[in-house]
């Protein structure tokens, strides 16, 4: 599924590639994004032939720009929603998501945090990571380095995978 979205987003953002630094662009865009991040980018850069040293770079400052955000705002943010009537559906998608997955990072703490993260599974993530551990309340130094080193876990995963085993398909 996640190789037929970037399929879908690079080709919305087709045009990029035609610029100097569009491939890269479009990667970091990927990276960027929920549900994607890292592990999306580093499809799409597999799939746009870049290297895999720059690409590596890319997602990984891609998939953590938001995080300081996340940690910072999403309560706030969460608050304000639940109170919307426009956005009151989607927070409660969003703590049901929460619910769903909170029991693994409660149990282990940071090291759940980190293999929460650092697994690229469907549903798992730095964004999702993020957010339950703002909605638990968990330290938020702490909290970016538990998702840094899951970022970096994750991304070593989806290098093998994306550089190695995607790479070799569409070739």
């Amino acid at each position: 599924m996640s190789e037929k979205l970037v399929h879908a987003i690079i080709g919305a953002f087709g045009g990029l590639t035609a610029l100097k630094f569009g491939k890269e662009i479009v990667v970091f865009i990927i990276s960027l994004l929920p549900i994607l991040e890292l592990r999306g980018g580093l499809i799409a850069a597999a799939l746009l032939d870049l290297s895999p040293l720059k690409s590596y770079i890319i997602c990984i400052i891609g998939n953590l720009l938001p995080i300081p955000f996340i940690l910072l705002l999403i309560n706030k943010i969460l608050s304000w929603m639940r109170n919307s009537k426009h956005f009151n559906k989607m927070a409660n998608w969003l703590d049901k998501k929460v619910e769903k997955h909170k029991g693994q990072i409660e149990k282990y703490g940071y090291l759940g945090l980190i293999l929460f993260v650092g697994i690229p599974l469907p549903g798992t993530g730095a964004w999702t990571g993020s957010l339950i551990a703002s909605v638990l309340e968990m330290d938020k130094k702490k909290t970016f380095l538990a998702v840094c080193i899951g970022v970096v876990m994750a991304s070593i995963i989806m290098m093998i995978v994306s550089f190695g085993v995607i790479a070799n398909i569409v070739r």
